[in-house]
């Protein structure tokens, strides 16, 4: 059993940065997938960003150049670097782990841009 718990989020001007932390413990996530995904009040919980095991990243079309997701097996935590915050990225965080036989979710962050 994993357990994911989000950390870093807060309120932030628009072009403001955050990073967002994910830390795991119970097992080891060096060998899962991990990913960031957001939900907005009113809507549907998305993708954000994911990483491999091996390091390789994926990007929603709409943090693409502003967020990077990074991992450090070490630390067993995942980061998401939010730059250029805009107010349509205010959401709950969330960081979910591929494992087996069920995915693992935190318990999300909240993330506020203020215009």
């Amino acid at each position: 059993q994993v357990q994911l718990v989000e950390s870093g989020g807060g309120l932030v001007q628009a072009g403001g940065s955050l990073r967002l932390s994910c830390a795991a413990s119970g097992r080891t996530v060096s060998t899962k997938a991990i990913g960031w995904y957001r939900q907005a009040p009113g809507k549907q919980r998305v993708f954000v960003a994911g990483i491999t095991s091996d390091g390789r990243t994926t990007y929603a079309d709409s943090v693409k150049g502003r967020f990077t997701i990074s991992r450090d097996n070490a630390k067993n935590t995942v980061y998401l670097q939010m730059n250029n915050l805009k107010p349509e990225d205010t959401a709950v965080y969330y960081c979910k782990a591929d494992t087996w036989p069920t995915d693992s979710w935190g318990q999300g962050t909240q993330v506020t841009v203020s215009s």
